[in-house]
């Protein structure tokens, strides 16, 4: 039988001001994986970690709406980029930089750019752990920062449903391809639990845990589909940070433990 040939090696630039950095990422888009990440990260911030969050979707970036962000960061050399802060953690989107309403008609070479100024040009200060919110795909966005920058580790987000779960496997190759650590995957939007008291699950069962066992990684967790994580989302105030003894804020920290003990 013949062997796998191992991941190829890139020469990878850290992101200076942090220890660690952590990917989210789903390859498919629209299940979920900004509010996870937010989330997430204010876990983490629960167990004592001084975190960043860097939105690192140009075209679709959620972080400001999120966390309700609508001041502009500052720069004191007209170089760098100081992040702004919330809820103690320093966060940067281009959605920060840019008009709300203003759509981003960007070619690659733009993209990789807009890139290396978020992770090379921020003044990231003293921080444990940079959580990076990546965009769905496994293009230019996701091979600049698995070719160019250290990363420490990446978490994958998907629901259930095998439509979205096709990319995931695709996501994972790529991590596999380039050498990145998977810490493991994340089933979002797992169950819906009605007023009736009945679990629905909307989006299928078990495919997710059927794929980390497939691909030999760890399973993390379910995250159901609650509408107390929906508005805050929509409030820009985080469950895990505005609510952090709500049951979902607990299964959130229950993951960050593991993942806290993954990376460190």
């Amino acid at each position: 039988m013949s062997q796998k040939p191992p991941p190829k090696q890139f020469t990878k630039a850290p992101i200076t001001g942090t220890k660690s950095v952590i990917m989210i990422s789903s390859a498919k888009g629209g299940v979920g994986k900004s509010t996870i990440a937010v989330n997430l990260a204010f876990a983490l911030q629960k167990l004592g970690l001084k975190i960043g969050i860097l939105d690192a979707d140009v075209y679709g970036p959620s972080l400001p709406k999120l966390l309700n962000l609508k001041e502009k960061p500052k720069s004191e050399d007209n170089k760098s980029i100081i992040p702004l802060e919330k809820f103690g953690a320093q966060c940067m989107s281009m959605g920060l930089l840019i008009d709300e309403q203003t759509p981003m008609m960007w070619r690659g070479p733009m993209v990789i750019s807009a890139i290396k100024t978020m992770t090379q040009k921020v003044l990231w200060k003293d921080r444990d752990v940079i959580i990076i919110d990546m965009p769905p795909g496994t293009g230019d966005t996701q091979l600049t920062f698995v070719q160019e920058i250290k990363i420490d580790g990446a978490i994958i987000v998907s629901t259930p449903q095998d439509l979205a779960l096709l990319d995931v496997k695709r996501g994972i190759q790529m991590f596999e391809k380039t050498g990145v650590k998977i810490l493991g995957l994340i089933d979002n939007m797992s169950i819906f639990k009605g007023n009736d008291g009945q679990e629905y699950k909307i989006f299928g069962e078990g495919g997710v845990k059927k794929t980390a066992k497939e691909f030999n990684k760890d399973f993390l967790g379910y995250i159901p589909l609650n509408q107390d994580l929906r508005i805050s989302a929509d409030n820009g105030e985080p469950l895990t940070c505005s609510k952090p003894d709500h049951e979902i804020s607990k299964i959130f920290l229950s993951i960050a433990e593991k993942i806290k003990l993954s990376f460190q």
